[in-house]
C-alpha cells in the first residue's frame, strides 16, 4: 500500500489550536499526528455509521 502525503496549510482558531496541542503533548504527539490520528478515527466512526439500518 503506498502512503504518499500530501502538505496542506490549515488555518486553525487560536483557542482550537492550544486544544490541540496540549492534547498532543498529553498523548506524546505532534500536532500534526494528533490531527492525523483524530481525523482517522472520526473516518472510522464515517464509516461504521453509514453500515447502520
Amino acid at each position: 500500500m503506498n502512503h504518499e502525503e500530501v502538505r496542506i496549510t490549515l488555518r486553525l482558531p487560536a483557542e482550537l489550536h492550544a486544544w490541540l496541542s496540549a492534547v498532543a503533548k498529553r498523548d506524546r504527539r505532534s500536532l500534526n499526528s494528533e490531527i492525523v490520528h483524530r481525523l482517522e478515527v472520526e473516518r472510522g466512526n464515517v464509516s461504521t455509521d453509514d453500515q447502520s439500518p
